[in-house]
């Protein structure tokens, strides 16, 4: 390593921590005076005029009958707009976040222009929204950010960042939290994005928008990634303390030379995982250095260093240490906190900013105070040294430590009138945002365990103490729009990785139950001659499919319909007979000429053609065997069931001919709808409707499920047709590159592999957007779609 790198480097880092030690300095002194508590007890006197109200009788009925509460995302947003609070929530939310992420002054007139103009834009959005009949796609779900994407041109970089992020939250170790890991994520792209679109001016095309977003996007994951890959996992100890300081000297490294160096020889137990974050890490430092200008990459050179290094401080602290001084505890927050802002600006090569880089400084500690009180407990817990733990630990011992309670309303004074110079807006939101967190903690701690801390950090003044939690308690109208949708988007994700747990359960528990009733036996014995049909029926059922359709008829069926499991046997068994015959004839010589299907030799080569072509002409008849055993149901339901599987059968046949008609010719986009729909569609179609049919399902919702049915088929076989290009053999048990060999007209022979994806995503919206209609539980039906987006087989 250069040695002159390293100095530069240390140099930097001490001016950085000469300039937070004045900071802090300056704000010891205003503990030590309590300089704070005269202005900031005027300050909420003013303040609380906005936010303890007296109701009407009439009002409290009104609150009492339709309030809902922050954690209630939808129904809170209604009320908010019902009840005329919504723009102020808004408002003071946006503004928050100009102050806090872009560094702005609220008092500057372009700045109150955009806060109006993104709440404005935000109301629209959440309003028209809330009208939505039926459970809404989420605004971060997959639907709801891809359908965000169309219209912005930026689809096939939205594609990009979800598979990015699947990669990401796959690869979090359990130690970790990957719920925790996706939101930062996603805040930090959001923060990137921000930071781009409040560079431009508003006049820019919509091509250069479409490109400045793409470029966000990336640079937002590229520097987001950071948080998991390298804070995280060092806070997490996952490490041994042999690979800790092996990993923090190649980050460290990395940002003193500006190049990532070879991972080299790794001894420990993590390798695996440290390759993944290496290959990783080093794509995204090398995509920000590609699009920095060399004076930008200096300053995100030394800002990511300040960054890292106080971080590591911080964190070789140990909690047993009863030695640290003031200095020692809070100078490295101060640096960490600003600089983590700070390195946004020259990650998207904005201009050198005197206001900002100060306000975005003295800002830093504000929320990193807040950060740690709220975290205090789950900090104890894991031993980490923050002026909270520590200040619990210690204090009766050591009557020097600075009360972090007091700093940090210290720190709300200088900023409101030293750095905002006592702007009414910039007062209000602040304001807000520390009594929302009080309230906050005093709702996850509960009354009793609140009172204790408060008690123990009590500032020294019984009036203003008494002040603060008058408020606590009486002060409504304080909430944040940003914490909303940080503990929904939580519960979002927490609730999907459940969901997706249950439906991979489903999926393996039914297709255990499928594949024990498949097996045919043979009934009548043919003496002096041995009949293989049945034995090479078998042998194609015995393969490793997925079984999807019997399990989705299964699931719908028994969990939805509620029919008897043992009543639908027969049903489940001619699904998967049904569908087995078509791969049979699938693989065929004159047809697709496989040799390979579900990981075995395909039948023809095992037996022969004739023999195959006899079992799957057997396999469709005993399916319609076992439809016409199904004993339980009206008869007139099961002929309608018959009728309506003969008209399926005879569509996929349909189907297979224009397949076979179609090889050597470049089909449009309408006609492989239509063949894919025949082919594929058809047989999720069936999955769903036969059930349905056994409980008299309604008209309504049988078009429903056909709309649904239709565009998941499609989805399902662009994504084969991907996978024949892109996938593994090993994965997929059956060849790629079949489709090109048999000169096949596919998605992406028509579309090309980017415009394929983008045509699956397409069908997949509106398969999710259908199953709104359906009035039914479709967490099943939705997490199917998720897992075929997401398969590599």
């Amino acid at each position: 390593m250069n040695e002159k790198s390293i100095k530069n480097a240390d140099t930097y880092y001490r001016l950085a921590e000469q300039k937070a030690a004045r900071y802090y300095k300056s704000l010891h002194e205003q503990v030590i005076q309590r300089a704070y508590v005269p202005t900031l007890t005027k300050d909420i006197q003013s303040w609380k005029h906005n936010h303890i109200h007296h109701h009407s009788l009439l009002s409290f009925f009104s609150r009492g009958k339709g309030k809902a509460t922050p954690r209630e995302y939808d129904n809170y947003i209604q009320w908010l707009d019902f009840t005329g609070k919504l723009d102020n929530y808004l408002d003071r939310s946006i503004s928050y976040i100009f102050m806090r992420d872009l560094g702005k002054s609220l008092d500057s007139p372009r700045t109150q222009t955009r806060v109006r103009r993104v709440v404005d834009h935000l109301k629209n959005y959440l309003t028209q929204s809330a009208k939505t009949e039926g459970n809404k796609i989420e605004t971060f779900s997959m639907v709801g950010l891809y359908r965000i994407a169309q219209k912005e041109g930026i689809e096939s970089t939205v594609i990009w960042l979800i598979n990015k992020l699947k990669t990401v939250s796959s690869n979090i170790p359990k130690e970790m939290d990957a719920e925790q890991a996706q939101r930062k994520l996603i805040k930090i792209i959001a923060g990137v994005i921000m930071h781009e679109m409040e560079e431009k001016n508003d006049e820019i095309s919509a091509e250069e928008r479409r490109q400045k977003l793409d470029e966000a996007i990336r640079l937002g994951y590229s520097y987001g990634l950071t948080y998991p890959f390298i804070d995280d996992l060092l806070d997490a100890k996952i490490l041994s303390v042999k690979e800790e300081k092996q990993y923090s000297d190649l980050i460290r490294k990395t940002l003193i030379t500006g190049f990532v160096p070879e991972l080299g020889e790794w001894t420990g137990d993590n390798k695996e995982l440290i390759r993944f974050i290496h290959s990783e890490l080093r794509d995204a430092f090398e995509y920000i250095k590609t699009h920095q200008r060399q004076e930008t990459r200096a300053k995100f050179s030394e800002q990511s260093y300040v960054f890292f290094n106080s971080q590591e401080i911080d964190r070789g602290k140990n909690l047993s240490n009863e030695n640290y001084t003031n200095e020692e505890l809070y100078i490295p927050i101060i640096l960490k906190s600003s600089s983590s802002r700070l390195i946004v600006r020259s990650v998207i090569n904005a201009a050198e900013d005197e206001g900002f880089e100060n306000r975005t400084f003295f800002y830093g500690i504000y929320n990193q105070l807040a950060d740690d009180f709220a975290d205090m407990f789950d900090d104890m817990k894991n031993g980490a040294v923050t002026p909270y733990t520590y200040y619990i630990k210690y204090h009766d011992k050591r009557p020097d430590l600075i009360n972090p309670f007091e700093l940090y309303w210290s720190v709300i004074s200088n900023l409101i009138h030293n750095v905002y110079h006592s702007d009414k807006k910039a007062c209000e939101v602040i304001l807000n945002r520390a009594i929302n967190g009080l309230k906050r903690f005093k709702e996850k701690l509960g009354i009793k365990k609140y009172n204790e801390m408060m008690q123990l950090f009590a500032c020294g003044n019984p009036g203003f103490d008494s002040l603060v939690q008058s408020m606590v308690q009486k002060a409504d109208d304080v909430d944040f729009f940003d914490k909303l949708l940080r503990d929904h988007m939580i519960t979002v994700l927490k609730n999907e990785r459940i969901e997706r747990k249950e439906f991979l359960n489903t999926l393996e528990t039914v297709r255990v139950q499928i594949n024990n009733i498949l097996d045919i036996s043979e009934v009548d014995h043919i003496p002096l001659m041995k009949a293989p049909i049945i034995d090479a029926a078998n042998y194609s059922l015995k393969g490793h499919g997925k079984r999807l359709r019997p399990i989705l008829t299964w699931v719908m069926g028994v969990n939805e319909y509620g029919l008897e499991s043992a009543a639908i046997v027969p049903l489940l068994k001619s699904l998967e007979y049904m569908h087995t015959a078509s791969l049979i004839l699938d693989d065929l010589p004159s047809q697709d000429n496989a040799s390979i299907r579900r990981g075995r030799p395909t039948l023809h080569q095992v037996y022969n053609i004739s023999t195959a072509e006899l079992t799957a002409l057997f396999l469709t008849q005993k399916a319609v065997e076992e439809q016409a055993s199904l004993d339980q149901f009206n008869s007139k339901t099961v002929l309608n069931l018959i009728q309506y599987s003969t008209q399926i059968t005879k569509d996929m046949c349909k189907g297979q001919a224009m397949d076979l008609d179609s090889k050597g010719k470049q089909l449009t986009l309408e006609q492989l709808n239509l063949m894919c729909f025949y082919k594929t569609g058809i047989a999720f179609e069936a999955s769903l409707i036969m059930p349905a049919i056994l409980a008299n399902v309604c008209e309504l919702e049988i078009e429903a499920l056909k709309k649904f049915s239709y565009h998941a088929g499609i989805a399902f076989q662009i994504k084969d047709d991907l996978l024949d290009v892109e996938g593994n053999l090993y994965l997929l048990g059956k060849p790629v590159g079949k489709d090109a060999e048999n000169n096949n007209s596919t998605f992406v022979s028509t579309l090309g592999q980017e415009d394929a994806r983008k045509a699956m995503w397409e069908h997949y919206c509106f398969a999710m957007e259908a199953l709104q209609e359906v009035p039914r539980n479709t967490t099943f039906l939705k997490h199917l779609l998720n897992y075929n987006l997401n398969r590599d087989h």
